[in-house]
């Protein structure tokens, strides 16, 4: 079912549905200042002054959000950061012929690809 995209109140919102046959608890919240959309990706989405519609129909509960739509890049967290061994770091080093620190950010550069890491520094020679 699609809503219309302005703003409908609660009880014009049930007695549409109603009117197509559909029993539902509806009711605002009035009192949201954000609505937080965590993702699995590298950005989340988040909702600024939203109106937020919850409606209650055969044991499922649904929300109509709507509102101010931004995207927010994550900032990671020490345990999310790239962990890169010693070992892949001395690896590349020897073989692209370069210091230590060279190769760790090569390595952070690839996220950690030992075959990325040593063609890049071996293309910057």
């Amino acid at each position: 079912m699609v809503f219309p995209m302005f703003r409908m109140n609660p009880s014009e919102m049930k007695r549409m549905l109603k009117r197509m046959g559909i029993s539902a608890d509806i009711e605002e919240i009035e009192d949201a200042e954000r609505v937080l959309i965590e993702r699995k990706g590298e950005s989340d989405i988040v909702v600024e002054n939203p109106v937020i519609t919850v409606m209650k129909m055969k044991g499922e509960t649904m929300l109509y959000i709507y509102g101010e739509v931004r995207e927010i890049k994550k900032e990671l967290k020490p345990s999310q950061q790239l962990q890169i061994p010693e070992e892949d770091v001395q690896l590349v080093a020897s073989e692209a012929g370069v210091s230590l620190e060279e190769a760790r950010k090569a390595l952070e550069a690839t996220n950690g690809d030992i075959a990325q890491a040593i063609m890049l520094l071996q293309s910057k020679k």
